[in-house]
């Protein structure tokens, strides 16, 4: 089996978007640069969050981190969800208890202020910051952009919190159902153009984060988020970028997922692997799905962990992952051995590619 250092990681990545075979799973780390890393906190004791997002050669330095370090298969940018709602007129402030949107939306009046920004002026330090770290990995790794799905950073913008719960934007969906969808369309017009603008810089892939879509039924979903959400994958299907989405406790609408014509769905823990391909068949892609606290634990418990979600697919169609985000107390050793667990997992030379392999193909 080819070394991680002679593969084409970026080769391998999108091969396994698209449900080809692999010499091995790819893997990465959602949060992979952040608070576990001693290099980080180094960072951050010169610089404020923000500012780290805000500075392209800062913000390339910490996404570069987890690469160097673990020898992870991608990079993503170091950025927030955040951005498109302060690029889209909202005051963002960034303090140690958690981000804060200043004036939430509450009403018409608030969804018709917020801005269609220019990516190209208002937040062209994160198209720097890609094109730095673009340049130094080189074009065998790929470098993933992302953004906030349109059902999650619509509730941050309702309730000016990312921390606790969601109560005022349900409300709005029960009590003005129209003044919603105004919002999420809203939001998914200039997060379309906001990861467009990310793979003209040089993402090979963008993610979709949805953190909150377990706070909907499987039809609220499908009448709310949904839409906006498809509306958001179509734009990026305009590149030759892949979609992953993930979207956290959603394993009762698998389905709906799916219908969002996203290449790659990221599972979090709660959902087997092999349950949801039987659910999904074998024309989607899945990234996941380890607890991130099995990464609390050893090396050896970090690896097995890495090695049964492996084992749960065959390696087929699947980039390995967490369910979430590492968690700041986790141990650099442990997950050092999770990314070295996917590298050195044997796996059949010739698996048998998704159904759809060919149409899918043709997309990159």
């Amino acid at each position: 089996m080819a070394s991680a250092d002679t593969l084409n990681r970026k080769a391998l990545f999108l091969r396994a978007c698209r449900g080809e075979s692999v010499e091995r799973v790819p893997a990465w780390i959602m949060r992979q640069a952040g608070r576990y890393l001693p290099e980080y906190l180094a960072v951050r004791e010169k610089h404020s969050f923000l500012e780290i997002c805000k500075t392209p050669d800062v913000a390339a330095e910490v996404s570069l981190q987890p690469f160097r370090r673990l020898g992870v298969d991608a990079v993503i940018v170091f950025s927030d969800i955040l951005i498109v709602a302060e690029a889209m007129g909202m005051p963002l402030e960034v303090p140690d208890s958690g981000p804060i949107l200043r004036n939430p939306i509450r009403d018409r009046a608030a969804v018709e202020r917020l801005r269609i920004f220019d990516p190209g002026a208002a937040t062209k330090f994160l198209g720097d910051a890609i094109r730095a770290i673009c340049a130094a990995v080189g074009p065998d790794v790929p470098v993933i952009g992302f953004a906030a799905a349109p059902w999650t950073l619509a509730c941050y913008m309702i309730e000016g919190q990312t921390r606790g719960d969601v109560n005022t934007a349900k409300r709005m969906m029960y009590a003005e159902p129209a003044l919603l969808r105004a919002l999420l369309e809203k939001i998914a017009q200039a997060t379309g153009a906001y990861l467009r603008a990310q793979i003209d810089a040089g993402a090979a892939v963008v993610q979709l984060f949805d953190t909150w879509a377990g706070e909907l039924s499987r039809g609220e979903y499908e009448e709310f988020e949904l839409p906006a959400t498809r509306s958001v994958i179509e734009e990026i299907h305009r590149t030759d970028a892949p979609a992953i989405l993930f979207a956290k406790n959603s394993g009762h609408m698998l389905a709906s997922l799916a219908a969002t014509g996203a290449d790659v769905l990221s599972l979090d823990w709660r959902l087997e692997l092999d349950e949801a391909r039987r659910i999904l068949g074998r024309n989607v892609g899945l990234q996941g799905n380890v607890d991130p606290r099995a990464l609390l634990t050893s090396p050896e418990i970090a690896a097995e962990a890495a090695q049964g979600a492996i084992a749960k697919t065959g390696g087929i169609g699947h980039i390995l992952n967490l369910g979430h985000g590492i968690l700041p107390q986790t141990p650099v050793e442990n997950a050092h051995a999770f990314i070295r667990a996917a590298h050195e997992f044997p796996l059949p030379t010739a698996a048998t590619p998704l159904q759809g392999e060919a149409t899918r193909s043709a997309m990159w």
